[in-house]
């Protein structure tokens, strides 16, 4: 007895059972658990008559019987006004499923079975999420598709220009991470945090944009001075989150280099965490800062081009630095850089760590250098635009966390990592 294939018969059968689970569940009078039950296992049958026999015509052949079943037992129910197909799809996608544990990857149909479950169950959250959908929400996701699924795979994979370091290909890969880290904090809060107070418009406002939310609060603020502490956290936490930002963009492009340069960053993230506890605790009586402004899409197009450019420059500006004046130079980069964008540095820097081109012990320093400089650059905006008040709490905030930056450049012990 081959009990393996007892083995494929029960988990074609339980998958059979747990969508006719869900279907019976949801009131479907087409097929319920024992029909999808019965299903899967003509699948599976299917599939060992089709590898025992070893003729190639016994699974479509019993495949488009069973379409055929489905197909006139659907159009039987005239008393349905709008019967819908996904209980019909369903039914074809579990014969597939029982007949692919038998003749494919049996760990695929399993997972294959889940998913199927799973987008059962989540009908009508999926169908809530899509009414929410505003035209700026289905413009994000569907230059996100475009950026991604039809640009990234037709560019060339393979390096341009002067000091060799121009790749089309991971250049606009960059882009679309960017581009769907803003696009996830932006579908965070259209969905989630809007209105969930202070807390929430800090940790929201660096996930999409911590400039953007610095000038909107500095804005606010000078509308309304007496929330001045209260812009100053809001500001100050869509800062530390945009470390933490900073540490995931490392993680995904020199994972291998994490343990080496992630510590010093943490430790500039915990101190600027605190300061927000404190922050948040002065302000305790007078919590309420409004909504965070409604943010801008993340996905278009001219925004994604920008930042590919920008991106491509720094590349070419850190090897010519590095060539012409060392590391001394590339500090002046840095600087530069940090001014107008801390994600396109991060992710220069993190690729010429993983390639060697720049070592671990230096390249966290540039990455912190570069922070610390958007970190004056925002407080400076920030200055500007809001009012006396806020000058004073930012100074304090901005000052001890670009204090502690440099102190940590200049003093942090070199094996001092994980």
């Amino acid at each position: 007895m081959n009990y393996d294939d007892l083995t494929t018969l029960g988990i074609a059968l339980g998958l059979g059972m747990l969508v006719g689970l869900q279907r019976e569940h949801s009131n479907q009078a087409i097929a319920g658990v024992r029909t999808f039950s019965i299903i899967s296992i003509f699948g599976a049958v299917a599939g060992f008559l089709t590898r025992d026999m070893q003729n190639e015509f016994i699974l479509p052949a019993l495949g488009i019987s069973l379409v055929a079943l489905v197909y006139t037992g659907g159009r039987s129910k005239e008393d349905q006004k709008d019967p819908g197909k996904t209980t019909e799809v369903a039914i074809l996608l579990m014969f597939a499923i029982g007949a692919y544990l038998v003749l494919g990857n049996r760990v695929l149909g399993v997972v294959a079975g889940g998913l199927l479950t799973m987008l059962l169950y989540a009908k009508s959250h999926l169908h809530n999420f899509i009414d929410k959908l505003k035209d700026s929400d289905v413009s994000a996701i569907m230059t996100l598709a475009g950026i991604s699924l039809i640009i990234l795979p037709i560019l060339p994979d393979q390096t341009y220009g002067p000091y060799d370091v121009l790749n089309p290909h991971n250049i606009w890969l960059m882009v679309v991470f960017i581009v769907g880290l803003s696009v996830v904090g932006y579908f965070i809060y259209k969905f989630v945090g809007k209105d969930s107070g202070v807390i929430s418009n800090g940790i929201l406002g660096g996930l999409i944009s911590s400039t953007a939310t610095t000038v909107s609060f500095a804005r606010k603020q000078k509308q309304a001075p007496d929330i001045a502490r209260v812009a100053v956290f809001v500001i100050t936490t869509a800062s530390a989150i945009a470390l933490a930002r900073v540490l995931i963009e490392i993680s995904v492009v020199a994972p291998a280099e994490l343990p080496k340069l992630a510590m010093p960053i943490a430790f500039n993230f915990v101190v600027m965490c605190l300061m927000c506890v404190w922050l948040f605790y002065t302000i305790k009586k007078d919590k309420d800062a409004g909504e965070l402004p409604e943010p801008e899409n993340p996905a278009q197009f001219k925004a994604a081009l920008v930042f590919g450019l920008l991106y491509g420059l720094i590349l070419l500006l850190v090897a010519f630095a590095k060539e012409q004046f060392g590391n001394q130079g590339l500090y002046i980069v840095a600087i530069i850089s940090g001014l107008t964008d801390v994600d396109a540095i991060t992710l220069s820097m993190s690729k010429m760590i993983k390639g060697g081109g720049v070592s671990t012990s230096l390249g966290w320093k540039l990455i912190l250098l570069a922070s610390l400089a958007n970190l004056l650059f925002k407080g400076i905006m920030a200055m500007v635009i809001g009012t006396g008040k806020i000058v004073k709490w930012l100074a304090l905030t901005f000052g001890i966390s670009i204090a502690v930056g440099l102190l940590t450049i200049f003093l942090w012990p070199e094996n001092w990592h994980f």
